[in-house]
């Protein structure tokens, strides 16, 4: 009895010293769903009304790295799959459970020979009221869409604005459709060689634009020194963009009367967070519900329909866009060199 108590012991111990610290194991030895990936970040809390859209067990998931500046996610409900860009490789990604990261597509936004940009490929990515994928190109300096299907892709793209008033556009950034079918997106300088300075700049300003089914163009507003993220509200009759200007952090929103924007204010502005290290306010996105999930100094920022700070995924890196699922119950987040993934309410 007393051999068999030693051993049972024995084995005990054994058993324990196997199971030290998380155990990353192959999808041969496991299903995907218990990958363990790597955390990062933490969660703070402003307001009581964060618990319901983040649990306190909630962890920020590290799901695909090694990327040099990942943006515009997208999820993809009927093929089970995130894009996304990685804009100076002039590379969309697509990550799956079972598969991990891949590459999806490239050339993504320069379709050239040769450029001098550092920031060449597509940017923020949409899916148009048919289910098309519509690609912000920073290099080719136009939204276009993929002439080819999501399961099929291919570098064919067919241009649905490249100009306004006969001028170039600088480097379409982020953009989002309305039920209606007409495109809203943001025209910002980053993808061109020289940004603001660039001498192959066209607009004296950097837009806000509406591509109206009919393809006519509109200047929304001119007024947003660096407009990057937009997304709108739930009934459409709000429009919300980002400014990663770091002398105006702000977010901006509007009333939508038409193909007009009126009552312009500020959302919610960052001025005095630590922008040098930590980011700038860029993408962006608004649940069925209202709340708003932004891309900020030192991580995600979590704000109801009026603006206040319910509360912040604090990050090391800068993050610069996120994507909700459907079922509003998975945020992803790019983020740097990193894509990641948190489980929400």
């Amino acid at each position: 009895m007393k051999l068999l108590k030693l051993l049972i012991l024995a084995a005990f111990a054994a058993g324990c010293n196997s199971n030290k610290g998380p155990k990353k194991e192959s999808m041969s030895e496991k299903g995907p769903q218990d990958t363990v990936y790597k955390t990062t970040g933490s969660f703070e809390r402003f307001d009581p009304a964060f618990d319901a859209i983040v649990s306190k067990e909630a962890k920020a998931e590290i799901i695909a790295e090694g990327f040099e500046w990942s943006e515009g996610s997208l999820w993809i409900e009927k093929n089970n799959m995130l894009l996304f860009s990685d804009v100076p490789k002039n590379i969309i990604y697509k990550w799956t459970e079972e598969k991990g990261k891949e590459v999806y597509l490239t050339p993504s936004g320069f379709t050239g020979t040769t450029t001098e940009s550092k920031e060449p490929g597509s940017n923020g990515l949409t899916l148009d009221t048919e289910g098309h994928l519509v690609l912000c190109q920073h290099g080719n300096r136009k939204m276009a869409r993929m002439d080819a299907p999501l399961d099929k892709p291919e570098a064919k793209f067919i241009t649905l604005a490249d100009k306004y008033d006969g001028k170039k556009f600088s480097s379409p950034n982020d953009a989002v459709f309305n039920s209606a079918g007409e495109l809203f997106f943001t025209d910002p300088p980053y993808g061109l060689p020289k940004q603001a300075d660039d001498p192959a700049k066209e607009t004296p300003w950097n837009g806000v634009y509406k591509v109206k089914k009919d393809g006519t163009v509109i200047l929304l507003t001119d007024s947003i020194t660096r407009p990057n993220g937009i997304a709108l509200f739930p009934g459409e009759q709000r429009l919300l963009v980002a400014s990663s200007d770091p002398d105006g952090p702000n977010w901006y929103v509007w009333d939508i009367k038409g193909d007009a924007l009126t009552n312009g204010k500020i959302f919610y502005s960052a001025a005095g967070y630590d922008t040098a290290w930590h980011g700038l306010p860029d993408g962006l996105r608004i649940d069925t519900k209202g709340n708003v999930y932004a891309t900020g100094p030192g991580g995600v920022y979590f704000f109801n329909s009026e603006g206040k700070k319910l509360g912040l995924l604090r990050l090391e890196n800068a993050t610069s866009n996120c994507a909700l699922s459907p079922d509003e119950k998975t945020l992803y987040i790019t983020n740097d060199m990193y894509v990641l993934r948190v489980k929400l309410r």
